[in-house]
């Protein structure tokens, strides 16, 4: 990469949803923590704004169905092709 960052930020629009998605990622890990050379996600509701009120998440920019996405090195096709089959 050159120029951009490779985090990533998207809401599906549920903590049901949230939890949904991850479940269904079969490439891209799951994390507590995101770095290294391969993709990794992360719901920030079970991580890092854990125990957040609504109030608190809303004044964060957080919603319950947000998912973090640290990306790697992996194809960028094997990426597309996991995060489609989630979102389905």
């Amino acid at each position: 990469m050159n120029g951009f960052g490779g985090m990533v930020t998207f809401s599906v629009g549920t903590r049901e949803k949230a939890f949904r998605f991850w479940d269904r990622l079969k490439l891209i890990a799951r994390a507590a923590s995101l770095g290294g050379p391969e993709t990794l996600t992360s719901l920030p509701i079970l991580f890092s704004h854990t125990g957040y009120s609504a109030e608190e998440l809303r004044r964060a920019g957080v919603d319950e169905g947000m998912v973090r996405m640290s990306v790697g090195l992996e194809d960028p096709e094997d990426l597309t092709s996991d995060l489609r089959q989630a979102l389905e």
